[in-house]
């Protein structure tokens, strides 16, 4: 993996960096097992680099909490997956406020989640959650927005 900080010649959060987008380009690809133990190796660099503060704003460290859950969510770890979107969104609540986009995209992964373990009529408030979010920065008639909502009605009417 040295061969990872040495691409861009970075170490510390540039490294962690590197290492979280090598990851998401496993995730791509089925090497689940790779891309955790790279994002597990930034987070590992994060913690070292950044102070306590630091990393309650970081949002490279949200990004690899957000990819993480995207593993486990693929691998059907389904707990797991909640557990670190949940993290992301407290980062980026603290960093960006409750109507970033990037925060919808968090919530719709976890309602993604919710839908699986067939928690529906969470899942549907989170998918409403995210519609107001993205009708707020995209407009009621983008695309993101209508699919947030058009998921939302499939959890209402109970389709998994």
């Amino acid at each position: 993996r040295g061969e990872v900080a040495g691409m861009h010649g970075e170490s510390g959060v540039g490294a962690a960096e590197a290492k979280t987008n090598l990851a998401s380009d496993l995730d791509g690809q089925g090497e689940y097992a790779k891309a955790l133990e790279l994002l597990k190796e930034a987070l590992g660099i994060y913690q070292a680099e950044l102070s306590e503060e630091e990393q309650q704003l970081h949002l490279g460290i949200a990004r690899t909490y957000d990819i993480m859950g995207i593993v486990y969510r693929k691998q059907g770890k389904y707990e797991m997956a909640l557990e670190l979107y949940g993290k992301s969104l407290a980062i980026k609540i603290k960093a960006k406020g409750e109507d970033h986009p990037s925060v919808a995209d968090t919530k719709y992964n976890m309602a993604l989640v919710l839908k699986k373990q067939g928690e529906l009529a969470r899942a549907a408030g989170f998918f409403r959650e995210c519609a107001a979010i993205y009708s707020k920065v995209h407009g009621a008639e983008h695309e993101e927005t209508l699919d947030a909502l058009q998921q939302a009605r499939r959890c209402e009417q109970g389709a998994a």
